[in-house]
């Protein structure tokens, strides 16, 4: 009680950190040691003990304080605290609070959400230990990975004797964890939470609440009829941080990280927040950003700076996760593996001539899913490989099939962004767009270049593009008001001039 007590006092920014506070735990100490009545007893181990636990909280303190312009590192150390509490559930719960206050404060409501997650699992753990419940942590396993695999490492401890946790306690929980989701727009995640509540509020014949339920629960699913329609939901945007400058990072010399950020954060709004806060810190004739996305030579940087490398990164899947993944959300939620591209010529500079244009990707793994209780989580592993100029063609042709499909398929199409899409897809450039790519590499006299499955691949690719082009064109036909008509026959123009190109290069018709 002692401990949770001084973290809900620190967590709530209250100043006991002064020296006077330390030197009452040393008269506390001994106090116990030379009391008579108790010596040859655990009391004077115990207090010891206690002591020390609580200026181990009082230097977590020190350090927050001392990081309190950082908004990431200061929910890295309530993290790490929350962690170092496995033994005592009441303690972690309370370093979680104080993060979601943290969070909401910043209004980043997924990450509030996966708090009161994290939390409720760790009560239902507990309920389970109990005998109170049949299932613990592992209910929440669908909502995130993250949850099992830290509310599971809960400990039987002393601490466990004394907290007062029971199945109201928990419903309440699952409450605020479903007002958090809504917030965060994470919708789909409802139906898991009120799995669980359902069977409380039935037992106890709560038809009212039940029916609240299920009138939440048919607002979210008609929420996200809505979002998928209009394509208005935008649950964050990942960039890969990494620190350099021992001088300055010290033990975050060299760390990289993937950051979540909010909705259309740009490349230049986090690079500004990043240099901004850690100017404040360390000066800002001291701090300089690397742009450039490829590997740092470490030997050409000035040891007295601090390097910050900026990245914009998408969620990466492979083949057969691409194919369950199949909506934005999906596509969005429980991701921890990302990917950043760099361009690059045999000969050293970033661009060339597409004859001569190759790609690496360079392939991100965290050691958690996004979202999780922190928007910041540390990369663990990475790998790349590199493509060639006509599997960058192949590469570069997908993306635009895939865009296009997404938009010809889509329940409610979003006009202008078909004909932007159309714009860029059917204008006729000899140096550049698709029509390069197949001038580059499927004319005649330049197949004998490349192998003959990866050719085959190309030209695929380019009959469906040409297919959903078309398709794109009669849906554009469809929407549009009299006064765009002369536009639609530029774009129908441009597209049967590409299509007549693309039908000689292949010696087809497409």
């Amino acid at each position: 009680q002692m401990i949770k007590s001084v973290s809900q006092l620190i967590s709530e920014e209250v100043g006991i950190g002064s020296s006077r506070f330390q030197n009452s735990l040393s008269v506390i100490n001994t106090y116990a040691i030379s009391d008579k009545g108790m010596q040859g007893t655990s009391f004077p181990t115990e207090v010891k003990e206690l002591t020390k636990k609580i200026r181990t909280v009082l230097m977590a303190t020190a350090a927050m304080k001392e990081h309190k312009d950082d908004p990431e590192m200061l929910i890295d150390l309530q993290c790490s605290l929350a962690k170092s509490y496995a033994e005592n559930p009441e303690l972690r719960k309370t370093w979680l609070e104080s993060m979601a206050r943290v969070h909401k404060k910043n209004g980043n409501y997924s990450e509030v959400s996966m708090c009161y997650i994290h939390i409720a699992a760790l009560v239902s753990e507990y309920l389970k230990r109990k005998g109170m419940l049949s299932k613990g942590c592992s209910a929440f396993r669908l909502i995130s990975p993250n949850v099992e695999k830290e509310e599971s490492a809960m400990k039987e401890d002393t601490g466990m004797q004394d907290v007062p946790y029971n199945e109201d306690m928990l419903v309440d929980m699952l409450q605020n964890c479903a007002v958090a989701l809504q917030q965060a727009e994470r919708y789909e995640l409802l139906s898991t939470i009120f799995s669980m509540i359902v069977p409380y509020y039935e037992k106890r014949r709560d038809f009212e609440s039940l029916i609240t339920i299920y009138d939440t629960l048919k607002l979210g699913y008609q929420r996200v009829l809505e979002v998928n329609r209009n394509g208005k939901r935008l649950l964050g945007i990942f960039f890969r941080v990494a620190f350099y400058g021992q001088n300055n990072f010290e033990e975050e010399d060299g760390k990289q990280y993937i950051y979540k950020e909010p909705k259309l954060t740009q490349l230049s709004e986090i690079s500004q927040r990043l240099q901004y806060t850690y100017g404040t810190k360390y000066g800002s004739e001291n701090v300089r950003l690397i742009q450039e996305s490829g590997k740092v030579n470490r030997k050409e940087l000035d040891p007295k700076l601090a390097y910050i490398q900026v990245t914009y990164v998408q969620p990466y899947f492979d083949e057969q996760e691409r194919e369950q993944r199949t909506t934005y959300f999906e596509q969005q939620h429980n991701v921890r593996n990302f990917v950043f591209e760099t361009p690059f010529t045999p000969g050293g500079r970033a661009r060339g001539d597409i004859e001569e244009q190759w790609k690496r990707k360079t392939i991100l793994t965290t050691s958690h899913s996004f979202p999780y209780v922190k928007k910041r989580i540390p990369i663990t592993s990475m790998r790349s490989f590199e493509l060639k100029p006509i599997e960058v063609a192949l590469d570069e042709m997908t993306a635009k099939c895939n865009e296009l499909e997404q938009l010809v398929i889509a329940e409610r199409v979003d006009l202008k962004k078909l004909q932007l899409r159309l714009q860029g897809s059917v204008s006729v450039q000899v140096n550049a767009g698709p029509l390069a790519y197949a001038k580059a590499f499927l004319e005649d006299s330049k197949l004998h270049n490349h192998a003959a499955n990866t050719v085959e691949l190309l030209r695929g690719i380019f009959r469906k593009f040409v297919d959903l082009c078309g398709k794109a064109l009669d849906i554009n036909e469809q929407l549009i008001t009299s006064n765009q008509q002369v536009y639609h026959e530029s774009l129908n123009e441009c597209y049967i001039r590409m299509a007549g190109e693309l039908s000689q290069i292949l010696h087809e018709q497409v």
